[in-house]
């Protein structure tokens, strides 16, 4: 296997390969090493590569292997989002108004070494997390490996950048509003958004009044199923594996009340071709819309009230961006008016209601975005309104599942005649991560799309 064959294997052949002895943790290590030198430099996936301390955790999980050692990602290397911490490193979140080194690993990076991983590097994200497309003044502008003038999404859009170009085989991502399925979706990647608090979104507690949550992004279902399973302990490498049962399957175009967006016709049509496929694989599939109601507008009460809190807790808040500081603005304004108890108890209705479709079907399948990544620089000189405006219509259909705490995955769907990645979201009941590595592992079987590759990684 050459170099550029072994980057793009993915991470459940690449812990087969380590444990046969046929590649070395190092190998695998300096193989990434050399691609991000390389390649990174178009595309500013990474704030930091951690060379030298991946270069002797290889030398350590060698050691560990020959002794028989069976920890699911002993050897295999991890890209981290810069949003959790990592013990000794700056947790910048894509700004310049960070404070102190981290003094402890957080939760996911615990169990990532608990499991053996090797942290390979720090992936970029836009200010705070805040928005779909990952550029900022401190840390510049991160770009799609499969056209670098367009955004690989955001906020995790260093994480999908890596890992579309080949620079890791698994990282990690966190999600608010869509933050990891938008760079999967851009990417031609697979992004599990869990249930709330699959993972402990440790040791700060509920980030943004419980919107958030912690999880990863890699290039086939099976090596997303392997990277959770890994971190949780639950059997989701076989459900990615497995075929599902015949399945009831929703197909919606439906946009949330509030946003303003239209789906393009090539993401329509790729859409429509998945519902198309599922019929084929012997599911049910029906039009039927979930009943958002004004869900939205009490998911954008917790999100401005938690960037408000995010950039109240930074060690020098004055160097935040003039955007950002007026979305905390909005975000205080809020939080004094009390609308985040508000937002929090009405949470409990709309929950009930959307999920009521599930008393019908079993799965609701929609587009992965309304658009193709759009252009990096467009928001560069935005104000806040016409940002949120921007970014609100490209990418309509992720933030419902946070506020009502389901499960979601995006998977690819196809590309374009120019080669951008579509892709569909599949949402599920609560507890329902199984149901969708299931249908999504079949639809990748029935229509590979790993193997693809773009250009700039080759």
């Amino acid at each position: 296997m050459d170099a550029t064959d072994l980057a793009f294997a993915g991470a459940a052949r690449q812990a087969e390969l380590l444990r046969s002895g046929e590649v070395s943790p190092r190998e695998l290590v300096e193989t990434y090493l050399r691609r991000i030198e390389r390649i990174d430099p178009d595309l500013n996936a990474y704030r930091k590569v951690l060379a030298e301390r991946a270069l002797v955790e290889a030398d350590q999980a060698a050691a560990r292997l020959r002794a028989g050692d069976e920890r699911p990602l002993l050897g295999i290397p991890v890209a981290v989002k810069d949003d959790v911490g990592i013990r000794g490193e700056v947790r910048a979140e894509g700004t310049n108004a960070y404070g102190e080194p981290e003094g402890e690993d957080w939760e996911i990076v615990r169990r990532l070494r608990s499991a053996g991983a090797i942290l390979l590097g720090i992936t970029n994200l836009p200010e705070l997390a805040i928005w779909p497309f990952t550029e900022s003044p401190t840390w510049g502008t991160t770009r799609n490996p499969w056209d670098p003038q367009r955004t690989p999404g955001g906020s995790s859009g260093g994480s999908g950048a890596a890992v579309a170009a080949g620079l890791a085989p698994l990282a990690t991502g966190s999600d608010g509003g869509g933050s990891i399925r938008i760079p999967a979706a851009c990417c031609g990647l697979v992004g599990l958004k869990p249930q709330r608090d699959r993972i402990p979104y440790a040791p700060t507690g509920p980030h943004w009044h419980g919107l958030s949550v912690v999880g990863g992004l890699g290039r086939t279902v099976e090596d997303v199923g392997f990277f959770y399973e890994a971190v949780t302990g639950l059997p989701w490498r076989a459900a990615a594996t497995r075929d599902p049962e015949r399945l009831r399957v929703a197909l919606s175009f439906k946009v949330p009340p509030g946003v303003v967006a239209r789906v393009e016709p090539a993401i329509r049509r790729a859409t429509e071709q998945i519902a198309e496929l599922l019929r084929s694989l012997g599911h049910e599939v029906v039009e039927r819309d979930p009943d958002y109601g004004t869900a939205g507008q009490r998911w954008a009460v917790r999100w401005l009230a938690g960037i408000h809190e995010d950039a109240r807790r930074m060690a020098h808040p004055e160097r935040l961006e003039p955007r950002t500081r007026a979305m905390a603005q909005t975000g205080r304004l809020l939080t004094g008016l009390g609308a985040v108890p508000r937002a929090l108890e009405g949470a409990k209705a709309d929950t009930a209601r959307i999920n009521a479709i599930f008393d019908d079907v079993d799965v609701v399948l929609a587009p992965g975005t309304a658009t193709l990544p759009q252009a990096v620089g467009r928001y560069t000189a935005a104000g806040t309104l016409r940002t949120w405006l921007g970014v609100s219509a490209a990418v309509p259909f992720q933030g419902v599942w946070n506020h009502v705490g389901n499960p979601a995955i995006t998977i690819p769907s196809g590309a374009t005649d120019s080669g951008m990645p579509l892709s569909v979201q599949l949402a599920a009941r609560p507890d329902g991560e199984e149901t969708l590595l299931s249908l999504a592992g079949q639809v990748e079987r029935a229509r590979p799309w790993a193997d693809r590759r773009p250009a700039i990684a080759l």
